[in-house]
This record gives C-alpha cells, sequence and structure tokens, in this order.
C-alpha cells in the first residue's frame, strides 16, 4: 500500500492569492501532501501536473485561520549549517550508490528535520525533474545553499564526479561545524559567569544596597568613602536598569539587521583581529575557514578566479577578503597566487611560504588542506588555553566584585562597633 508523505508548508499567500491543501500521488503511487498558493484550484491542478504529480484531492486550506494559526519565530526558518552539512552527506551516500537525483533529492526532503530545507529540497526535485539541472536548481535558493556549494556542484556534474564533489561538500561543512563548536563550547563557560556577575552586581545595588542605606541614613554621622560610592551608584542602578533592559533587548535586534552591512564590516572586522587574545582566535578562525574552502574547491575543478572571489566572501572578513581579491588581480596578470598575500599581514609568512611551495609543486589544493588542519588545531589549542585561562580570572574577578560590594556595606557597622567599644 502507497505510504503518505506529508509535504512542508508553505507560507501564508501573497494578497490575491489563496492557500490550497493538496494530494496526489507521484509516479511510484506515493502520496504526496502539501499547500500551494494560487488563484483557483484549476491552477493548482495544472501545476501539479506539470510537476509530474496526480492530484488526488485539492481544497482550501484551514491553515492561518483562528486557532490553527502558524507561529514562525524569529530564525526558526533558517537553514542551519549542520543541516546542509548532514544533508550533503547522505546525498553523497546516495549518489554514490546508484540512486538518481530524483529519487535522492525526494528521501532527503522527508529524512530531514528542517522545515525550511525540506521545502526547499522538495522544489528542487521539481526542477530537477522537470529538465533542469542540479546546480541551477541549487543556484535558485542563495538563501539555503551557500556559493561555494552550488559553484561545486556546477564543477562536479561538468567533470562526472558528482558523488565526489558532495563527498567534498560534506567534509568542508561538517570541519566548519565542527570548528564553530569548539570555539563555542569554549566561549560559553566565561559569558555565563560574566551575565552571572552582572546580574548580581544589579541584584545588590536594586534590592540590598537600599536596605542598608536606610539603615546608614538612621545610624547618622558620615559613611565611609566605598559605602557612599555604593550608595550612589545604588540610587543611578534604579534609572540605569529600565535603560539597559530595553538596550539588551534593543541591541541584538539592531546589531542583526546592520552586522552585515559593508560599511559596518569595514569598521568592525579589522577591529576583531586587534582584540588581544581573541583577535588572534579570531585570525586562525579566519584563515583556516579560507584555506579550506579554496582547497576544496580547486580539488572539484572550480576555476581559480571564481573559488578566490567565492572564498573570499565566504571567510567572513573583509581584511581576508582584500587580500582575495589582490591575489585575483595577481593571477588575472599570469603572477603567483602567494605573492600578493605576503603584503597582507593577516596571513602569516609560514602561510605564504606553503601555499608557494603548493604553486611549485602542483599540489596547491594538497597544502591548503593541510594549512587549514594545522589552523584546527591551533583553533581548538588556544580555545582550550582560553579556557584554563579564564575560569579562574572570572571567578577572581567575580568574587572581587561581589566582595568589595559586602565589605564597602559592612564598613559603618564595624565603624559603629568601634565607637561603642571606645
Amino acid at each position: 500500500m502507497a505510504t503518505a508523505t506529508k509535504a512542508p508548508a508553505k507560507p501564508a499567500a501573497k494578497p490575491g492569492m489563496t492557500t490550497f491543501d493538496y494530494s496526489a500521488r507521484d509516479r511510484t503511487g506515493k502520496l504526496v501532501k502539501g499547500t500551494l498558493e494560487a488563484n483557483d484550484r484549476s491552477l493548482v491542478a495544472q501545476r501539479l501536473v506539470s510537476q509530474g504529480l496526480a492530484p488526488v484531492s485539492i481544497a482550501q486550506s484551514q491553515a492561518g485561520k483562528g486557532m490553527q494559526m502558524e507561529i514562525n519565530l524569529p530564525g526558526g526558518n533558517r537553514v542551519k549549517l549542520k543541516d546542509l552539512a548532514l544533508m550533503s552527506r547522505q546525498f553523497a551516500t546516495m549518489v554514490s550508490s546508484g540512486l538518481s537525483l530524483l529519487k535522492a533529492l525526494s528521501i532527503l526532503a522527508e529524512q530531514t528535520e528542517s522545515k525550511k530545507l525540506a521545502a526547499t529540497l522538495q522544489e528542487c526535485r521539481a526542477e530537477v525533474e522537470s529538465g533542469t539541472s542540479l546546480s541551477s536548481a541549487l543556484v535558485k535558493h542563495r538563501d539555503v545553499f551557500p556559493p561555494l556549494m552550488v559553484n561545486m556542484v556546477r564543477a562536479g556534474e561538468v567533470g562526472g564526479f558528482l558523488d565526489q564533489v558532495l563527498v567534498q561538500i560534506a567534509d568542508n561543512f561538517e570541519a566548519e561545524v565542527k570548528l564553530k563548536a569548539k570555539v563555542k563550547a569554549a566561549m560559553t563557560y566565561p559569558v555565563v559567569v560574566f551575565i552571572i556577575a552582572i546580574l548580581a552586581v544589579v541584584g545588590m545595588l536594586l534590592f540590598i544596597v537600599p536596605i542598608f542605606a536606610q539603615m546608614f541614613a538612621d545610624m547618622g554621622g558620615t559613611l565611609p568613602l566605598p559605602t557612599r560610592i555604593l550608595v550612589v551608584l545604588s540610587h543611578l542602578m534604579k534609572y540605569a536598569a529600565p535603560i539597559g533592559v530595553v538596550l539588551a533587548i534593543v541591541a541584538p535586534i539592531v546589531w542583526g539587521k546592520v552586522k552585515d552591512e559593508r560599511r559596518v564590516r569595514e569598521l568592525v572586522d579589522p577591529l576583531k583581529l586587534k582584540v588581544p587574545i581573541f583577535g588572534l582566535l579570531a585570525q586562525k578562525i579566519a584563515l583556516s575557514r579560507f584555506t579550506r574552502n579554496l582547497g576544496t574547491m580547486l580539488r572539484s575543478g572550480v576555476p581559480i578566479l571564481q573559488s578566490l572571489e567565492i572564498v573570499g566572501d565566504a571567510s567572513g572578513n573583509v581584511v581576508i577578503e582584500r587580500a582575495a581579491k589582490d591575489v585575483m588581480e595577481s593571477v588575472r596578470s599570469g603572477r603567483s597566487l602567494a605573492g600578493p598575500l605576503a603584503e597582507h599581514a593577516v596571513f602569516p609568512a609560514m602561510v605564504v611560504q606553503m601555499m608557494s611551495v603548493g604553486e611549485d609543486t602542483g599540489a596547491l589544493d594538497a597544502m591548503l588542506h593541510k594549512i587549514s588542519d594545522f589552523y584546527d588545531q591551533e583553533v581548538e589549542a588556544t580555545t582550550e588555553a582560553l579556557t584554563s585561562l579564564i575560569e579562574p580570572l572570572m571567578i577572581a574577578f567575580l568574587g572581587g566584585i561581589v566582595g568589595s560590594m559586602i565589605v564597602a556595606m559592612y564598613l559603618p557597622i564595624f565603624k559603629v562597633m568601634d565607637l561603642v567599644q571606645g
């Protein structure tokens, strides 16, 4: 008996359009369910037939009405790199096993946990079935599939080694996910401790210090300087706390909207590399990403100029992107690849020398992967060293702040006790 597959829900209908729920059977007899936007049922039926589906039922959708309305949280419909890495690995396995692209795309759409990715894969399958190449189908969804993946797939299609390219894409994405996970794990502890320290200080200033301040006022006399400073900070915090709450909510939203603007990146990205300790970590991460992506694309047969343009944009740092553009101009002029990199301080001499050796020996892609592996290990060692260093520093910082506040609050009590004993 044929099984039913639930297609991912589509976004709300555009003005003047109606959303229809449909069920149809594909060429294998499998029942497929989903939604489409159209002006009437006949247009839905025509679209299903054009996709190789046989309509079974078409009815106006009730989703989005009353209590059935779907709620989409910000960022909840985004495809994560982890989802792409898993999809690429499964795709490579199925293609190398001899499955057709259509069958592989159908299975991937059913298995992925990301609704956005599942819907996109279904659309790509329909486009491939209509005669479009896989890379042309992927390029229509730039918000899901990065240029690196699209160009590597195109090179694999042209060269006839798509399965090998998909394996390289999976390796690349998995290495990127692993690198991000290491950095995130290392930074979680100090960030949490820092937030706790801020909350502890704000809480003491808002709720505990005022109680002591009233008690000090009843005692009379002149308070010690540390206590007077603490009382003033407590009064100021009554006005600063609401402002801080608003900024904590608004700042991330504003930053999320402007962080990718060119003028913002031109200012922020160079500063990231100059921050003490963390700047070195950011440099190693950028170099690892740059060399890994470039090596993977060259190994996949993507033209070097096109590869440089893509990896420059994908490096995540304007400084690396500028260096990639200089290298592109050098290659266009028939000069070396590694030469221009020596003029950019972000590239250490070791990287330039290893790339130069790779050019001379004709094994640049292999050399780039060795550089990437080296910096992956460097990032891991640096994050572990930072974690072991930051933990005691954060504990000392938190203890020092809270301890200083407690001492400042109890100083007047000690002073009174001394007067009584005297």
